[in-house]
């Protein structure tokens, strides 16, 4: 067995570990896991389109209790690029969830390759904007008002390569759809059918059955739009 190997196995036995058990520490708020968590199927699916498209560089908002970024670790151990890199932004990790998602990451060997920016999003995204940072994907699963998810998607357009990812987490919230809706309307971003089939988990905007992760392929060559263009949304 290769080191490539070990490590992916690793991982797998970390996230197993995680959806059967839960983590070793939680918060104090019933269904804590359970409510702030991404599931284990999403994460798989997460994990697979990921594979699919051989990321070598990732951009995670939002850490919590790990699983979404212990299933990309998993994709970036299992690809096994040269460069690989997972920067996870996430101002509560320390203070409000005691590094208890940060832990099990480095329990699973991912803090070889992954970097934790305790900083708020719209802080620590700039930041790796203006180090120069190019993402092939990014992973969006932070705050869920509007103007903090349309801050978040506006400095990723930037950060992600052209024809790269933007999976986007609860798209089915009202909130999180509309700052989304924009982007689709007004900068060519386009839906990947099927990246997270399945049964629908809930009701979005307009009454939309809507599944709970959504995946956005970024246009190539990227463009800015004339302001006359405008598409409301």
């Amino acid at each position: 067995m290769t080191n490539a190997d070990e490590r992916t196995t690793l991982v797998r036995e970390v996230r197993h570990r995680l959806a059967q058990e839960g983590p070793p520490w939680t918060r104090d708020h019933e269904g804590d896991f359970e409510t702030v968590t991404v599931p284990e199927r999403h994460c798989d699916q997460l994990r697979d389109l990921m594979v699919c498209e051989g990321v070598e560089k990732v951009v995670e908002v939002g850490l919590a209790y790990a699983s979404s970024a212990l299933a990309i670790g998993e994709a970036l151990a299992t690809i096994n690029r040269p460069l690989p890199r997972h920067v996870i932004i996430d101002p509560f990790q320390e203070r409000e969830y005691s590094n208890a998602g940060w832990d099990l990451l480095c329990s699973a060997g991912l803090d070889s390759i992954a970097t934790l920016m305790l900083a708020p999003s719209s802080i620590a995204l700039p930041q790796l904007l203006t180090e120069g940072f190019i993402a092939d994907a990014a992973f969006v699963d932070g705050s869920h008002r509007f103007h903090e998810v349309f801050v978040d998607l506006y400095f990723l357009r930037k950060i992600v390569r052209p024809g790269g990812l933007i999976v986007i987490d609860d798209d089915w919230w009202p909130s999180v759809h509309t700052a989304v809706h924009y982007y689709e309307r007004n900068l060519g971003w386009t839906v990947i059918p099927d990246a997270f089939p399945g049964e629908t988990i809930g009701v979005g905007p307009q009454g939309r059955q809507a599944a709970r992760c959504k995946a956005f392929r970024l246009p190539d060559p990227s463009f800015e739009p004339s302001f006359e263009d405008f598409h409301t949304f």
